[in-house]
């Protein structure tokens, strides 16, 4: 070590500092009290080990069969952040991406589920069962009436008329279709909005938990509104219950399914059949008739909304994954053509009425499509029409004409289109608030019984009545008993005036028309 000599000036002053700092820490007695505040933590800490233990069991092995389930964020997925467009209240909790040589199912997932196992709610089965046997034995709907024309076979508004034993029902029908050719020429709708009512008993909670969707059984001697909820659950309400031995005011639940209902589609050949879709990737069918849910189509992806052709029993059209549409065919036994119309989620699939080839799309991608499926099987449908919004399209349905067809969108806009001439691009774009966040289901456009009005829901607890002819909302059905907000619709299809409206509560408001 270098003498003070040989110190540098520098290094003499940095000695003097540190005795110094060390005469000055001393008479602090820092020193002291650090060592006391060290061992005083040490105690802490082994007295907490001895007072709690963990038993550390050996690290387990995958078998070679087991699934690896890997989570992937939104972002890994290339999907949009929650609360963004598409990515709302009506999609599917985050999903995971399996890896395995053979994944394992259980049967009871994969194959029929009674419905004693699926009951979830109070009452029996017997009540539901017998009702829709009852209906199921009488002749509700005339078999289709076909018309030639250039552009096929166009079914005509006969065809869903019911037989003759119901007359009554039968001239309600034929003034309602005379009033579709009085609309068309410009006619008052037969509808008056003024007389339009929410009574106390048509209104129930019919599931728990917030509906997604909501229809009318097509049946003229019964009123039985059937909603899917959610949680799985597939909820029947027989509006017109009289008590007695069905003392749950009719209303009968089930669960066949474990994540948010798509879709609910009538065979309309037999009501004893029901199909549902969900977002777990699976379509059962209700057979009443046997007391089941029977599994029709599993896949790996969510599927996001299901329909079929009015008349059409034996093939099913749903929304598959990011963008895929895919049909299924009862005699094949499985799907039987695929192809992807869109860039993301398709919301809604919705048939003409007046021409079952034509068909029409609404995507979380922006847009809303025609399409003519006159090709299908052997090449990709054609592309009709496009129909763009500046954000995701959560409807786009044909009016009862199909001359029309409405599309809504998070853009606050609800679009009428002409769809009468492919070639025709007009459409009315009307404001509308459409903005419900995570917790509510989105908004849908909604036709009535011909052309003349479009329903919605408001964020005010109303029924926004919109009328394409004067391009704005022109009344608001609004009630102190519906205190929660309707956000999906349905218009019973030989009951004009009736319209059924769900909302997040799980609760299903009836208005009627006098």
């Amino acid at each position: 070590m270098a003498s003070k000599a040989k110190m540098t000036e520098y290094e003499r002053k940095r000695l003097e500092n540190i005795r110094r700092n060390g005469e000055m820490m001393a008479a602090l007695k820092i020193q002291s009290k650090a060592s006391l505040l060290s061992q005083s933590a040490k105690r802490q800490r082994v007295g907490a080990v001895q007072s709690k233990s963990y038993k550390l069991s050996p690290e387990k092995k995958l078998k070679p069969n087991s699934p690896v389930v890997i989570r992937r964020s939104l972002r890994s997925r290339g999907l949009p952040p929650e609360g963004v467009d598409g990515v709302l209240s009506d999609d599917p909790p985050c999903e995971t991406l399996k890896i395995s040589s053979k994944e394992k199912v259980s049967p009871r997932v994969l194959g029929p589920l009674s419905m004693t196992d699926a009951h979830d709610g109070a009452g029996s089965n017997g009540t539901l069962i017998s009702t829709l046997l009852s209906i199921d034995t009488k002749p509700h709907m005339s078999p289709p009436v076909k018309e030639e024309h250039a552009g096929g076979d166009v079914v005509k508004k006969e065809s869903i008329q019911p037989r003759d034993s119901f007359n009554s029902e039968r001239v309600k029908t034929e003034g309602f279709d005379e009033g579709i050719k009085q609309e068309k020429k410009g006619a008052v709708s037969l509808l008056d909005l003024g007389s339009m009512r929410l009574e106390t008993d048509n209104i129930a909670r019919v599931v728990p938990g917030r509906i997604m969707s909501v229809e009318f059984l097509p049946c003229t001697d019964l009123r039985m509104v059937v909603v899917g909820n959610k949680l799985g659950n597939v909820g029947f309400w027989n509006m017109d219950s009289k008590g007695g031995d069905d003392h749950h005011n009719g209303i009968h639940l089930y669960r066949p399914h474990t994540g948010p209902i798509s879709g609910i589609v009538f065979q309309e050949s037999s009501f004893s059949k029901i199909f549902s879709s969900c977002y777990d990737g699976y379509i059962r069918m209700m057979d009443a008739e046997k007391e089941v849910f029977n599994l029709v189509h599993h896949t790996d992806e969510a599927i996001f909304c299901l329909s079929k052709p009015p008349n059409e029993d034996k093939c099913l059209y749903f929304g598959e994954g990011r963008g895929g549409l895919t049909v299924w065919d009862e005699k094949m036994g499985k799907a039987s053509f695929q192809w992807f119309p869109h860039e993301d989620r398709i919301n809604t699939i919705h048939f003409s009425p007046m021409n079952t080839n034509i068909m029409a799309t609404g995507s979380t991608d922006g847009t809303g499509r025609i399409w003519d499926l006159r090709n299908v099987g052997s090449s990709q449908p054609k592309c009709l029409k496009m129909v763009s919004h500046n954000r995701a399209v959560h409807s786009a349905y044909f009016s009862p004409s199909g001359c029309s067809l409405a599309t809504s969108s998070l853009d606050d806009y609800v679009g009428i289109h002409n769809v009468s001439n492919f070639d025709d691009d007009s459409v009315t774009m009307i404001p509308h608030y459409n903005q419900t966040g995570r917790w509510l289901s989105t908004f849908r456009a909604s036709w009535g019984w011909d052309d003349s009005y479009v329903f919605i829901g408001n964020m005010k607890r109303g029924i926004d009545v919109i009328s394409p002819g004067e391009k704005s909302v022109v009344m608001t059905l609004e009630s102190p008993d519906m205190t929660a907000i309707p956000c999906r619709f349905d218009a019973h299809p030989f009951q004009v005036g009736m319209l059924a409206g769900a909302t997040s509560g799980g609760q299903v408001y009836v208005w009627t028309s006098s």
